[in-house]
């Protein structure tokens, strides 16, 4: 399940740019109630990308936004209920890791579904019944 933070230079911390990742890692894995599953916490990773801030724009202008954008399949974090967790303790993450100033108005949280067996590891493609298999078989 990817992960991918992309922000302006400047915007997260030393420390946040390091950090953010593995802080993202966990709340996804609290808000699907899998801590402790050895399946799905290594199923998850990501990247973080700092920009120029000259390449970052919102409303075809320049603007401090920093974006996280979460894949995973279509079974994961099912309910609007679910979604809206993981973006406010996203959110949250985000305000934690960038510099003092920095608008949450300026984070945008999405998140993309793949559909049943479009979504893969190892060459392996995942149906979301195939998933539940492993991830209850992992607990």
């Amino acid at each position: 399940m990817p992960i991918t933070v992309t922000a302006p230079r400047d915007v997260l911390t030393s420390a946040g740019e390091r950090e953010i990742l593995p802080r993202l890692t966990d709340a996804l894995i609290e808000v699907s109630g899998l801590t402790g599953n050895t399946f799905f916490g290594p199923m998850i990773g990501g990247t973080v990308h700092v920009l120029s801030p000259a390449y970052i724009y919102a409303g075809g202008v320049n603007s401090p936004l920093v974006m996280v954008e979460l894949k995973l399949p279509n079974i994961g974090l099912p309910t609007v209920a679910d979604r809206a967790a993981f973006i406010a303790a996203a959110t949250d993450i985000v305000d934690a890791s960038t510099i003092v100033g920095h608008n949450r108005v300026h984070t945008w949280v999405n998140i993309l579904n793949a559909p049943d067996g479009g979504w893969g590891v190892g060459g392996i493609a995942y149906t979301g019944d195939d998933l539940i298999s492993a991830v209850t078989a992992a607990a």
